[in-house]
């Protein structure tokens, strides 16, 4: 099964809201997922992010692949350096 970390959709109309999902890479954008990692509001100012760093660390060990926007996501909070980093150590 190939899995993608990437953002579902949520809140109303003009007023997006993300949670950062672990699903099939072939199932719909706001459809069945595997896990939850955390959110994302770009509404307020700055950009509110959460994540569980154990969590996505864990998926991305396991092969999971970002979409770009995640992945400028998990870059800001340092994610990305850090899981290549311990794939160097390797």
């Amino acid at each position: 099964m190939a899995t993608k970390i990437r953002l579902m959709r949520l809140g109303r109309k003009k007023r997006p809201f993300y949670r950062v999902v672990v699903a099939d890479s072939r199932a719909r954008r706001d459809g069945r997922f595997v896990d939850i990692l955390g959110y994302y509001n770009p509404l307020v100012e700055p950009a509110e992010i959460k994540i569980d760093e154990e969590k996505a660390l864990n998926w991305l060990k396991e092969g999971a692949i970002p979409t770009d926007t995640v992945k400028n996501i998990l870059s800001k909070l340092g994610l990305i350096k850090k899981f290549a980093e311990e794939k160097a150590a390797k």
